[in-house]
């Protein structure tokens, strides 16, 4: 497969925001450690995401698009772990529907092979996802103090 001089981004605010909230994250080591999973469920669902647009451009069905669905429920699933299931289902349930419609959506676009529609859900993703993490790390902060 032909590599592209620089990877396109999908989650240019999730991975940013994971970044941020990584960084900022010094008390518990089990926040430490869910916020680092988080980060790394970003980047993993980032890289399946560019393999599977390279596919969806290509017209063809690469493993990205085969593997990309449970990237981007695992990057969901570490987000409410992060978040606090508490929370994630009760305050933050708006987040959670968020993330789930965007997510429901991208896998639609990859079963019709709609390269426009998957780079349209992809924003609507990363803003749930990075809005949800900023939110319970804001809410979290809050409660630490």
């Amino acid at each position: 497969m032909a590599r592209l001089e620089r990877e396109p981004s999908f989650l240019p605010l999730t991975l940013s925001t994971a970044n941020t909230v990584s960084a900022a994250v010094r008390t518990a080591p089990a926040l430490r450690a869910s916020a680092a999973a988080v980060t790394r469920k970003a980047s993993e669902a980032n890289a399946a995401a560019a393999e599977c647009w390279t596919a969806l451009l290509a017209g063809c069905d690469g493993p990205g698009t085969r593997a990309l669905p449970t990237r981007l429920r695992e990057l969901s699933e570490a987000t409410s772990l992060f978040a606090g299931l508490r929370w994630w289902h009760g305050d933050g349930s708006q987040h959670r529907q968020r993330v789930g419609r965007a997510q429901r959506r991208i896998e639609e676009a990859i079963t019709e092979r709609d390269g426009e529609d998957f780079a349209e859900a992809f924003v609507g993703y990363d803003q749930a996802v990075a809005t949800a993490l900023a939110r319970a790390h804001s809410r979290l902060e809050s409660t630490t103090r």
